[in-house]
């Protein structure tokens, strides 16, 4: 098992564990505190006893002293579970690890969430940090982020059953969508649609439902934690931006399979589009496990000037150029962005370049491999201040 940057060892009070099917949330649970107080709701006998009787929860805790920690595995099964751990926190001091793939049906059927008595964590797929020796960006970009994804060899035929999976437990089974046909083939589109700037209006035209549906169904999405929205930066702005989130897929190796890519190559439009995605994984996975508010956010004049990625109040902005020689038209981008934001602390160009090199007006060169490190060098703290470059500038 790879080690995980996700350090759940220190938590003192309870927590939810989010994070889509399959990215490892019950082995880092099992390798961090052990199976003694594990409950798995995933198991039928333990899913019948408490969907019948939720108390019998009580019951069975109440051998257990103050401040022992239980885990409850796939807690979006049976919401009502969350008033008995509430009252077992309140009255017994015990501390709760609730894990679960989806908070959709916790939020539609209005389940106590324990207010502010719970931190929040998610896992990701595996970072190229937590593979090192082991990271292949081609193979990570063919298979995905998954941890059976990356080390499956007939990975496709993973990818299609995920899918399958996905769309009869997660959506049928929890009544997410009345029309699994129709959703489905939203699927398909939104897929071909990564990276992109949302046009909700086209995307139900495309699959045959209303604008509404298209943006509930991303919303399902969400909260399934397949993808996220990424918004637009629209704070202080000299020029006219385009204000439409974009939305990216948490696993490209599902991405890869929705929209039929056999192969991904270096230097194809679908390499770049697989590229993008890996860097905003990488990005969100320092975030999350560092437990930072820092926001993320993209940056587009509506005269198609782009940046890929902004962090912050733009402390740093980031661009993804799956390309060997990063060029003048590679930079357009950052440099209208500095333009209109001149105190803009970090500009840097993540490309599959062989060596570190800085422009004359300062934007960096990094290569993927020493992106990765300087990403993952900063301590991993809620106050963290990101930085990619070493603080020189020639501006």
């Amino acid at each position: 098992m790879y080690q995980r940057k996700l350090d759940l060892s220190s938590a003192k009070k309870t927590f939810f564990l989010w994070g889509q099917r399959q990215t490892g949330k019950s082995s880092l649970l099992k390798s961090t505190f052990g199976k003694q107080h594990y409950i798995d709701l995933l198991k039928s006998d333990e899913f019948l006893t408490f969907s019948q009787r939720p108390e019998t929860l009580r019951e069975r805790l109440a051998p257990l002293r103050r401040g022992t920690l239980v885990i409850l595995d796939e807690v979006q099964k049976i919401p009502q579970l969350l008033d008995e751990v509430h009252s077992l926190i309140e009255d017994r001091g015990l501390i709760f690890g609730l894990a679960g793939s989806s908070a959709r049906k916790l939020k539609r059927g209005q389940a106590n969430l324990l207010g502010g008595r719970a931190r929040r964590y998610e896992l990701r797929g595996l970072s190229a940090a937590e593979l090192e020796g082991d990271f292949n960006l081609g193979r990570m970009l063919n298979r995905g982020y998954l941890p059976a994804f990356y080390l499956d060899d007939e990975f496709a035929l993973s990818h299609r059953s995920y899918v399958g999976d996905y769309l009869k437990e997660e959506i049928l089974a929890e009544g997410l969508t009345r029309n699994l046909p129709v959703f489905s083939r939203f699927l398909e589109t939104a897929a071909l649609a990564d990276t992109e700037i949302l046009n909700f209006s086209n995307i139900g035209r495309e699959v045959g439902v209303s604008p509404k549906t298209a943006a509930a169904y991303y919303e399902v999405l969400v909260d399934t934690l397949i993808g996220s929205f990424l918004p637009a930066y629209v704070k202080r702005m000299k020029r006219r931006t385009v204000q439409s989130p974009k939305f990216y897929f948490h696993e490209v190796g599902i991405v890869n399979s929705l929209s039929r890519r056999s192969s991904i190559e270096q230097g194809s439009s679908i390499f770049g589009k697989a590229f993008e995605n890996w860097v905003f994984h990488e990005l969100q996975c320092f975030l999350l496990y560092a437990q930072s508010d820092l926001p993320l956010s993209y940056w587009k004049l509506t005269t198609e000037a782009e940046v890929d990625f902004v962090l912050g109040s733009m402390e740093i902005a980031i661009e993804a150029k799956s390309s060997e020689r990063v060029s003048s038209d590679h930079l357009k981008g950052l440099r209208e962005l500095k333009n209109d934001f001149p105190r803009v602390r970090q500009r840097v160009v993540v490309c599959l370049e062989k060596h570190v090199r800085v422009t004359e007006d300062g934007i960096w060169i990094l290569p993927f491999q020493e992106f990765i490190r300087r990403l993952w060098s900063n301590p991993l703290r809620p106050d963290v201040s990101l930085q990619l470059t070493d603080g020189r500038s020639r501006n």
